[in-house]
């Protein structure tokens, strides 16, 4: 997979995660923030690098989200069938 600008990336033995500026040729511009919120630029060899995260990532944990909600929403119609039941029992008694 090519690195790209936009792309999250690390360096292969580890580190923070860099956000890729710019490629040329064989290197890769990376920006990254430290732990005091001061940003770093640096050039670093592609062939150092390992992509980790993409906008495509970002987009499946949308749908897990959607999931929960119909799961919810199923739930809740089983609410309501309880409470009509349970009126259902009370107007029983009172006849």
């Amino acid at each position: 997979m090519a690195i790209e600008p936009g792309d999250v990336v690390v360096l292969k033995s580890g580190g923070q995660p860099m956000t890729v500026a710019a490629v040329d040729e064989g290197n890769v511009e990376c920006l990254w923030l430290g732990d005091e919120g001061e940003l770093f630029r640096e050039t670093i060899p592609s062939v150092a690098l390992s992509v980790v995260a993409d906008i495509e990532a970002d987009d499946d944990l949308d749908v897990e989200d959607d999931d929960d909600e119909e799961e919810h929403e199923e739930a809740g119609h089983d609410d309501e069938d309880a409470d009509e039941e349970k009126s259902s029992k009370k107007k029983r008694r009172s006849a």
